[in-house]
Protein backbone atom coordinates (compact mmCIF):
# COMPACT_ATOMS: atom_id res chain seq x y z
CA UNK A 1 0.00 0.00 0.00
CA UNK A 2 1.18 3.16 -0.75
CA UNK A 3 1.99 5.64 1.89
CA UNK A 4 -0.59 8.70 2.63
CA UNK A 5 0.61 12.41 1.98
CA UNK A 6 0.07 13.13 5.63
CA UNK A 7 2.85 10.21 6.69
CA UNK A 8 5.18 10.99 3.99
CA UNK A 9 5.02 14.73 5.04
CA UNK A 10 5.91 14.02 8.36
CA UNK A 11 7.97 11.55 7.71
CA UNK A 12 11.41 11.65 10.12
CA UNK A 13 14.47 9.70 10.52
CA UNK A 14 16.39 9.66 13.71
CA UNK A 15 19.99 10.23 13.23
CA UNK A 16 22.56 9.38 15.15
CA UNK A 17 24.17 12.17 16.06
CA UNK A 18 22.41 12.48 19.93
CA UNK A 19 19.10 10.79 21.20
CA UNK A 20 16.32 13.27 19.83
CA UNK A 21 18.04 14.37 16.51
CA UNK A 22 15.90 13.80 13.52
CA UNK A 23 16.15 14.65 9.99
CA UNK A 24 13.23 15.21 7.57
CA UNK A 25 12.36 17.33 4.16
CA UNK A 26 9.32 19.58 3.23
CA UNK A 27 6.71 18.33 1.50
CA UNK A 28 5.21 19.79 -1.72
CA UNK A 29 1.92 18.39 -0.74
CA UNK A 30 1.66 20.25 1.90
CA UNK A 31 3.22 23.70 0.47
CA UNK A 32 1.47 27.27 1.24
CA UNK A 33 2.14 30.49 -0.34
CA UNK A 34 5.40 30.79 1.02
CA UNK A 35 6.43 27.78 2.83
CA UNK A 36 5.04 24.48 4.74
CA UNK A 37 1.47 24.69 5.82
CA UNK A 38 1.66 25.73 9.58
CA UNK A 39 -0.31 22.81 10.60
CA UNK A 40 2.34 20.16 8.72
CA UNK A 41 5.00 21.87 10.54
CA UNK A 42 3.06 21.67 14.01
CA UNK A 43 2.87 18.26 13.57
CA UNK A 44 6.92 17.40 12.76
CA UNK A 45 7.16 18.83 15.89
CA UNK A 46 5.27 16.74 17.49
CA UNK A 47 6.09 13.81 15.46
CA UNK A 48 9.55 14.41 17.18
CA UNK A 49 8.01 13.99 20.73
CA UNK A 50 6.16 10.62 19.33
CA UNK A 51 8.81 9.02 18.21
CA UNK A 52 11.59 10.26 20.91
CA UNK A 53 12.15 7.02 22.81
CA UNK A 54 11.85 8.52 25.93
CA UNK A 55 8.36 9.30 25.42
CA UNK A 56 6.19 9.25 28.47
CA UNK A 57 2.07 9.56 28.18
CA UNK A 58 0.24 10.80 25.30
CA UNK A 59 0.24 14.65 24.27
CA UNK A 60 -1.77 17.14 26.31
CA UNK A 61 -0.43 20.58 25.10
CA UNK A 62 1.60 21.64 21.86
CA UNK A 63 2.82 25.40 21.13
CA UNK A 64 4.88 25.79 18.23
CA UNK A 65 6.05 29.30 17.06
CA UNK A 66 6.83 30.11 13.69
CA UNK A 67 10.47 32.49 13.73
CA UNK A 68 10.93 31.87 9.97
CA UNK A 69 9.73 29.53 6.97
CA UNK A 70 11.17 26.53 6.09
CA UNK A 71 12.55 26.57 2.38
CA UNK A 72 11.89 23.44 0.47
CA UNK A 73 14.10 20.97 1.36
CA UNK A 74 16.00 18.98 4.31
CA UNK A 75 15.60 20.35 8.11
CA UNK A 76 16.85 18.88 11.39
CA UNK A 77 14.64 18.03 14.36
CA UNK A 78 15.72 18.58 17.84
CA UNK A 79 13.47 17.38 20.22
CA UNK A 80 14.63 17.67 24.25
CA UNK A 81 12.87 16.37 27.37
CA UNK A 82 13.78 19.06 30.02
CA UNK A 83 12.01 17.85 32.85
CA UNK A 84 9.96 14.10 33.39
CA UNK A 85 7.78 13.77 36.80
CA UNK A 86 5.34 11.05 37.62
CA UNK A 87 3.16 12.17 35.16
CA UNK A 88 4.14 14.63 32.79
CA UNK A 89 6.41 15.14 30.91
CA UNK A 90 7.74 18.99 29.49
CA UNK A 91 9.71 18.97 25.66
CA UNK A 92 11.48 21.55 23.94
CA UNK A 93 11.69 21.02 20.17
CA UNK A 94 13.99 22.81 17.56
CA UNK A 95 13.51 22.80 13.65
CA UNK A 96 16.31 24.09 11.43
CA UNK A 97 18.20 24.29 8.28
CA UNK A 98 21.16 24.93 7.13
CA UNK A 99 21.83 28.13 5.12
CA UNK A 100 23.74 29.32 2.25
CA UNK A 101 26.94 29.09 4.67
CA UNK A 102 25.92 25.66 6.04
CA UNK A 103 25.17 27.41 9.27
CA UNK A 104 22.25 26.09 11.12
CA UNK A 105 19.16 28.55 10.83
CA UNK A 106 16.41 28.44 13.36
CA UNK A 107 12.79 28.23 11.83
CA UNK A 108 10.88 26.59 14.04
CA UNK A 109 11.17 26.57 18.16
CA UNK A 110 8.26 24.53 20.17
CA UNK A 111 7.25 22.90 23.57
CA UNK A 112 5.52 19.75 24.10
CA UNK A 113 3.54 18.22 26.98
CA UNK A 114 3.09 14.77 27.58
CA UNK A 115 0.95 12.81 30.56
CA UNK A 116 -0.02 9.74 31.82
CA UNK A 117 -3.27 10.56 31.82
CA UNK A 118 -5.45 8.35 34.79
CA UNK A 119 -9.29 7.41 34.78
CA UNK A 120 -10.98 10.21 36.17
CA UNK A 121 -14.25 12.14 36.24
CA UNK A 122 -14.74 14.12 33.51
CA UNK A 123 -17.19 16.35 31.69
CA UNK A 124 -17.39 19.12 28.77
CA UNK A 125 -18.77 22.38 28.90
CA UNK A 126 -18.11 23.10 25.74
CA UNK A 127 -20.91 21.03 23.90
CA UNK A 128 -21.24 20.41 20.19
CA UNK A 129 -22.59 22.92 17.95
CA UNK A 130 -26.17 22.15 16.19
CA UNK A 131 -24.79 21.34 12.67
CA UNK A 132 -26.39 19.73 9.19
CA UNK A 133 -24.83 16.02 8.41
CA UNK A 134 -22.07 16.43 6.29
CA UNK A 135 -23.37 14.78 3.34
CA UNK A 136 -25.57 17.49 3.01
CA UNK A 137 -23.32 20.32 2.89
CA UNK A 138 -21.23 21.71 -0.34
CA UNK A 139 -17.51 20.76 -0.13
CA UNK A 140 -15.09 23.43 -0.94
CA UNK A 141 -13.71 24.22 -4.19
CA UNK A 142 -11.03 26.64 -4.09
CA UNK A 143 -10.23 26.02 -7.97
CA UNK A 144 -6.49 26.68 -8.61
CA UNK A 145 -5.01 29.00 -5.97
CA UNK A 146 -1.26 27.08 -6.20
CA UNK A 147 -1.68 26.09 -2.45
CA UNK A 148 -1.50 22.46 -2.62
CA UNK A 149 -2.60 22.13 1.36
CA UNK A 150 -5.70 22.99 0.82
CA UNK A 151 -6.44 19.83 -1.42
CA UNK A 152 -5.45 17.61 1.13
CA UNK A 153 -8.57 17.84 3.05
CA UNK A 154 -11.79 17.85 2.19
CA UNK A 155 -13.54 21.04 3.82
CA UNK A 156 -17.81 21.64 4.36
CA UNK A 157 -18.51 24.79 5.66
CA UNK A 158 -21.61 25.68 6.74
CA UNK A 159 -20.95 29.03 8.07
CA UNK A 160 -18.69 31.83 7.86
CA UNK A 161 -16.89 30.58 4.38
CA UNK A 162 -14.17 32.38 2.56
CA UNK A 163 -15.64 35.70 1.62
CA UNK A 164 -17.44 35.88 -1.86
CA UNK A 165 -17.08 39.58 -1.98
CA UNK A 166 -13.71 41.32 -0.97
CA UNK A 167 -15.67 44.28 -0.51
CA UNK A 168 -14.47 45.79 2.78
CA UNK A 169 -17.91 44.31 4.19
CA UNK A 170 -18.43 43.98 8.34
CA UNK A 171 -19.37 40.55 9.44
CA UNK A 172 -18.91 37.96 12.56
CA UNK A 173 -15.71 36.40 12.28
CA UNK A 174 -16.82 32.82 13.34
CA UNK A 175 -17.29 30.05 10.79
CA UNK A 176 -18.07 26.33 11.14
CA UNK A 177 -17.50 23.36 8.95
CA UNK A 178 -17.12 19.46 8.97
CA UNK A 179 -13.52 18.57 8.19
CA UNK A 180 -11.04 15.57 7.45
CA UNK A 181 -8.24 14.10 5.36
CA UNK A 182 -9.11 14.83 1.74
CA UNK A 183 -7.14 10.90 1.45
CA UNK A 184 -8.75 8.27 4.01
CA UNK A 185 -6.35 8.36 7.03
CA UNK A 186 -7.04 7.97 10.22
CA UNK A 187 -6.94 10.78 13.12
CA UNK A 188 -4.12 10.46 15.19
CA UNK A 189 -2.43 13.46 17.22
CA UNK A 190 -0.42 14.72 14.69
CA UNK A 191 -3.29 15.11 12.22
CA UNK A 192 -5.51 16.39 14.88
CA UNK A 193 -2.32 19.03 15.78
CA UNK A 194 -2.39 19.82 11.90
CA UNK A 195 -6.06 20.44 11.73
CA UNK A 196 -6.41 22.40 14.18
CA UNK A 197 -4.62 25.15 12.28
CA UNK A 198 -6.64 24.68 8.69
CA UNK A 199 -8.80 27.57 9.52
CA UNK A 200 -8.04 30.79 7.32
CA UNK A 201 -6.95 33.72 9.12
CA UNK A 202 -10.07 35.38 10.64
CA UNK A 203 -9.17 39.26 9.32
CA UNK A 204 -10.13 38.35 6.26
CA UNK A 205 -13.91 37.04 7.17
CA UNK A 206 -14.37 40.16 9.70
CA UNK A 207 -13.58 42.86 7.46
CA UNK A 208 -14.07 41.18 3.82
CA UNK A 209 -10.60 41.91 3.38
CA UNK A 210 -7.73 40.30 1.89
CA UNK A 211 -4.80 41.57 3.50
CA UNK A 212 -1.47 39.38 4.13
CA UNK A 213 -1.84 37.61 7.34
CA UNK A 214 0.01 34.37 8.88
CA UNK A 215 -0.13 32.64 12.44
CA UNK A 216 3.24 33.69 14.80
CA UNK A 217 2.37 30.96 16.99
CA UNK A 218 -0.36 28.72 17.80
CA UNK A 219 -1.07 26.53 21.14
CA UNK A 220 -3.28 23.18 20.70
CA UNK A 221 -4.32 21.66 23.45
CA UNK A 222 -5.70 17.66 23.35
CA UNK A 223 -8.68 16.52 25.00
CA UNK A 224 -8.70 13.00 24.62
CA UNK A 225 -7.07 10.05 24.30
CA UNK A 226 -5.93 7.13 21.43
CA UNK A 227 -9.19 5.50 21.89
CA UNK A 228 -11.37 8.37 21.59
CA UNK A 229 -9.24 8.92 17.96
CA UNK A 230 -9.74 5.64 16.97
CA UNK A 231 -13.58 6.21 17.86
CA UNK A 232 -13.08 8.91 14.87
CA UNK A 233 -11.35 6.72 12.18
CA UNK A 234 -11.95 8.55 8.70
CA UNK A 235 -14.81 10.49 9.79
CA UNK A 236 -15.41 13.93 10.14
CA UNK A 237 -14.46 16.60 12.68
CA UNK A 238 -16.71 19.45 13.26
CA UNK A 239 -14.60 22.98 13.45
CA UNK A 240 -15.50 26.02 15.08
CA UNK A 241 -13.13 28.88 14.22
CA UNK A 242 -13.79 32.53 15.78
CA UNK A 243 -11.52 35.95 16.21
CA UNK A 244 -10.73 37.50 19.31
CA UNK A 245 -9.45 40.60 19.52
CA UNK A 246 -7.81 42.61 16.49
CA UNK A 247 -5.45 44.83 17.63
CA UNK A 248 -2.53 46.95 15.86
CA UNK A 249 -1.39 44.57 13.38
CA UNK A 250 -2.39 41.39 15.56
CA UNK A 251 -5.12 39.17 16.26
CA UNK A 252 -5.93 35.93 18.18
CA UNK A 253 -8.31 33.55 17.03
CA UNK A 254 -9.36 30.09 18.74
CA UNK A 255 -10.56 26.80 17.39
CA UNK A 256 -12.42 23.79 18.81
CA UNK A 257 -12.86 20.57 16.87
CA UNK A 258 -15.49 18.21 17.86
CA UNK A 259 -16.43 14.01 16.81
CA UNK A 260 -19.34 13.74 14.99
CA UNK A 261 -20.82 11.92 18.35
CA UNK A 262 -19.65 15.45 20.09
CA UNK A 263 -16.44 14.88 21.93
CA UNK A 264 -14.54 17.77 22.39
CA UNK A 265 -11.09 16.23 21.10
CA UNK A 266 -8.86 19.16 21.16
CA UNK A 267 -8.85 23.47 21.50
CA UNK A 268 -6.51 25.68 19.79
CA UNK A 269 -5.35 29.79 19.83
CA UNK A 270 -3.28 31.45 17.97
CA UNK A 271 -2.01 34.78 17.25
CA UNK A 272 -1.89 36.10 14.08
CA UNK A 273 0.33 38.63 12.12
CA UNK A 274 -1.74 41.05 9.38
CA UNK A 275 -0.12 43.63 7.35
CA UNK A 276 -2.36 46.66 5.70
Amino acid sequence: MSTHPFDKAIALQHSDIRVGHFTGATSPDYWNMVGPFGGATAAIALQAVLRHPDLLGTPIALTVNFAAALEAGPFDVQATAVRTNRSTQHWTVQITQGNAGGMPNMTTTATVVTAARRDTWGASDMPMPEAPNPETVERLSIGPSGVAWLDRYEMRPFSGGIPAKWDDSLHHSESRLWLRDAQARPLDFCSLAAMSDTFYPRVWLRRAKHVPAGTVSITTYFHAGPAQLAEVGTGYLLGRAVGQQFFNGFFDQTAHLWSEKGTLLATSNQIVYYKE
